[in-house]
């Protein structure tokens, strides 16, 4: 994992309802290159969407890179740092032995971080923070279209 490329994500998920329609958008940055991703879903939480932001980010991308990962999202950083190591000892299962929610996207999620070098840092939601203002502003105008379109809106 020498001369990997340096690349900065911001990432954000958006929830009317929780569950309900919600969407994601990330921000890809790789010295003067940007890349947008971004989604929306009929029925879905936030944390769905905030783990699905990160998830699609990662799986752009062709080569293992350095990454600098932002988020608003506790439960996606502490999930990654702190507790999947736990789940994954445990087969995916929390400390009361059930299930953990979205073990799809952290399955996925794990296999994806495996590849790359990544810091996980947590930003404080719409706290002025330009690339995650923007991810929000992304991801909300993402969910007003896919309601628009949907005929929800």
């Amino acid at each position: 994992m020498v001369n990997m490329k340096h690349i900065h994500i911001y990432t954000d998920g958006a929830c009317r309802g929780n569950p309900g329609p919600g969407s994601y958008a990330a921000l890809l940055r790789y010295a003067h290159h940007e890349k947008i991703v971004s989604g929306a879903e009929e029925n879905t939480t936030n944390n769905r969407m905030e783990l699905k932001a990160a998830l699609e980010a990662l799986q752009t991308l062709r080569e293992p890179c350095d990454i600098d990962l932002h988020t608003d999202s506790q439960y996606l950083q502490k999930g990654i740092t702190l507790w999947m190591m736990s789940w994954k000892k445990r087969g995916w299962k929390n400390s009361d032995n059930k299930v953990i929610k979205n073990v799809d996207l952290w399955q996925l999620l794990d296999t994806e971080t495996s590849k790359h070098r990544i810091r996980w840092h947590w930003i404080k939601g719409h706290s002025g923070h330009t690339e995650n203002e923007l991810v929000d502003q992304i991801a909300n105008q993402v969910l007003d279209e896919f309601l628009r379109s949907s005929g929800k809106k």
